[in-house]
């Protein structure tokens, strides 16, 4: 059975690495994307996604989401992916458009038309998941579990102490966090170890079409660089997916920090239970890198 999924993100590169192992990896069904601002704004991730998809002339709907973070000025991270969010490969003009509803309420639509329980995979902010638990949740009873990337359980790469994702929106994910669904947490602490390493990066461009798509696109991404390897935060929710056994996992209590003035967007997780608090989430803490590249070389020669 594939595991059926919805893809919540924010393409973005290491995202578009991620997209292709949703799309190819044979144990996954991805039935549904939306789009969140977040590397960038959300008209150039929506735009990005729909080329990814037109790329890989996959038939999958797709709604555009929210533009601001739930009480914030939006902060993206064009620094890392470039002004595009998806800067060195040219794709081909098509007239693909995204469903006339915001992400949020066809999420909801899908979830409550399911006919088995959905896991939904966040990849960027979690703005969009916030608003569907916040109006509809009621949805709840078909989430299977929300995997995300996202957060840490020590350091930052934003702020000193948050992850991107959580620090963009907060709120966002305090409600997430808070809400009573099983929650899968990929951060920083298994992300700055999924390493592609330059000899495997020098092989995609023989690889097939979207190797060589995704080698242009590493060439320009900023967390890490083609020589030195490249970082594929995103690409571990999808891993956790196939591959739980490549990480070491615990299950901790953790909240979402929104009123620091340094601290606003970090994850408290609490590894020792000194907080005597019920753990909420699964927090991925080490992974097998080595496996983790074996897999990605995998389910990426499986692509066209």
């Amino acid at each position: 059975m594939r595991l059926p999924i919805f893809l919540d993100t924010d393409p973005g590169i290491d995202d578009a690495a991620a997209i292709a192992a949703a799309l190819f990896a044979p144990q996954i069904d991805l039935q549904l994307m939306t789009t969140v601002a977040g590397n960038v704004c959300v008209e150039k991730t929506t735009r990005n996604a729909l080329q990814l998809l037109h790329f890989w002339n996959a038939d999958i709907p797709l709604a555009q989401g929210a533009a601001t973070p739930l009480l914030r000025s939006l902060r993206d991270a064009a620094y890392v992916h470039g002004e595009s969010g998806m800067e060195g490969y040219d794709f081909v003009e098509h007239d693909r458009q995204p469903l006339a509803k915001p992400a949020f309420i066809a999420l909801r639509d899908a979830l409550m038309s399911a006919p088995e329980p959905i896991t939904l995979v966040a990849i960027g902010p979690l703005t969009n998941i916030a608003l569907l638990l916040m109006h509809y949740p009621e949805c709840t009873f078909n989430i299977r579990r929300l995997v995300i990337m996202g957060g840490s359980a020590g350091r930052g790469n934003f702020t000193p102490n948050a992850e991107f994702n959580i620090a963009v929106d907060p709120e966002a994910a305090a409600h997430v966090f808070q809400s009573g669904i099983e929650i899968v947490m990929c951060g920083l602490d298994v992300t700055n170890q999924a390493m592609l390493t330059p000899d495997y990066l020098a092989t995609l461009p023989m690889l097939n079409r979207t190797g060589k798509m995704l080698h242009a696109l590493f060439s320009h991404y900023r967390s890490g660089t083609i020589r030195t390897g490249v970082r594929m935060h995103d690409l571990c929710a999808i891993a956790w997916l196939v591959r739980p056994d490549l990480f070491t996992v615990k299950p901790c209590f953790v909240a979402v920090e929104t009123q620091g003035e340094y601290t606003a967007g970090t994850t408290v997780v609490d590894l020792e239970g000194r907080m005597n608090r019920p753990a909420n989430v699964q927090v991925a803490l080490d992974i097998d890198v080595a496996g983790f590249q074996q897999w990605v070389a995998e389910v990426l020669a499986l692509a066209p």
